[in-house]
């Protein structure tokens, strides 16, 4: 009896010494998330930017996180509006594109300028050695937080040319065409090309390109079949003129309000967010290609256009573009530091180097 005391007496001073030296739990905090997100209608919203909030971190923290997180398409709001919006505290997080944002903050555009990338792997790549800078850019120029960073399908060139029996076009025959864009490095771009951008919201180009207000349009392989461009455009010209960069940001007093086991937590989830995110959509590339042409279509019917591969002259002209038109405008519009910035990342995995 005893050893039996002295044995229970033992394993009791174990336990007690035990909780004395163990870590205090983690205590996540309750709060309800304002958010705004992406367009409803494209599998960002549907994937992953509505479930990291209703379901993803709900269930994560137990249920204290929770959010009421509508679509830029159900708030009526365009992608413009949406960063300043976070940085008055209109919203507490938001997913919006750096090109959409690059007004106060021409460092934004350096993840994006167009032509430069052309391959999906180097471009998780350039975002992740550029990380940093966006990190602080959105910081210092919209009070916020950066908690993650993914992408829309390649940026390509959907143009209505009038025949589809038409099969051989190049980057030439865009002289003269209109051409949608929504920021001033495709701007750039299509300058290049002599030919005219137009700026018009992803909402009002389908209208737009019936209208003839623009020939072409610049946006991602799965949006432009989802939005149902095949309907009024006839070719699909296969040069990637950018990604679209897509981040998460948290207001910064919203952010700071939050204790360290609560954002510990949120960027453990945004990271994994992140991670999926990627691997969907360099899937989702090839699928957005397949269904606008002539399928496989696993999204409904197949939007016939006429696939256009870019021939070893067009890539040659795409190169030039980029480096003598988009990467000098916007390294003399971004200023030194930015510039030295780029070259020391991006600039360094695409080997171009930018001057002022």
């Amino acid at each position: 009896m005893k050893i039996q005391r002295v044995l229970m007496a033992g394993a009791v001073a174990a336990g007690l010494c035990a909780t004395a030296i163990a870590p205090a739990a983690a205590e996540v905090q309750k709060f309800k998330f304002e958010v705004v997100g992406t367009w409803g209608f494209l599998e960002n919203w549907k994937e992953f930017e509505s479930k990291f909030w209703n379901e993803r971190l709900p269930k994560a923290s137990g249920g204290k996180l929770t959010a009421n997180a509508k679509p830029y398409t159900e708030l009526g709001l365009k992608g413009y509006e949406v960063m300043s919006g976070l940085k008055k505290g209109a919203y507490d997080a938001v997913h919006a594109l750096t090109s959409y944002s690059a007004k106060a903050s021409p460092a934004l555009e350096g993840i994006d300028l167009a032509g430069v990338i052309q391959d999906f792997d180097t471009y998780r790549k350039a975002v992740n050695a550029y990380r940093p800078i966006l990190e602080r850019e959105i910081a210092d120029k919209y009070n916020a937080k950066l908690i993650n960073i993914y992408t829309f399908p390649s940026q390509q060139l959907w143009c209505n040319m009038g025949d589809r029996s038409v099969k051989n076009i190049s980057l030439k025959d865009l002289k003269g065409k209109k051409i949608r864009t929504y920021s001033r490095t495709l701007g750039d771009f299509i300058e290049g090309l002599d030919a005219s951008a137009v700026t018009i919201a992803f909402a009002e180009v389908v209208p737009a390109l019936q209208k003839g207000v623009a020939d072409c349009g610049i946006t991602g392989t799965m949006p432009a079949y989802n939005a149902k461009w095949w309907q009024v455009v006839t070719h699909n010209i296969r040069v990637r003129v950018g990604y679209a960069a897509t981040f998460t940001a948290i207001n910064m007093d919203t952010w700071k309000g939050l204790n360290a086991d609560t954002q510990k937590l949120i960027l453990s989830e945004a990271k994994k967010m992140e991670d999926d995110a990627w691997a969907f959509t360099k899937t989702l590339d090839q699928k957005g290609m397949d269904c606008n042409a002539a399928g496989p279509c696993d999204k409904g019917k197949p939007g016939g256009m006429v696939p256009i591969m870019p021939t070893t002259d067009d890539q040659a002209m795409l190169k030039k573009i980029a480096r003598d038109v988009v990467v000098k405008r916007w390294a003399k519009r971004c200023g030194a530091k930015c510039t030295a910035e780029w070259n020391a990342t991006i600039g360094k995995i695409v080997g171009i180097t930018a001057k002022e």
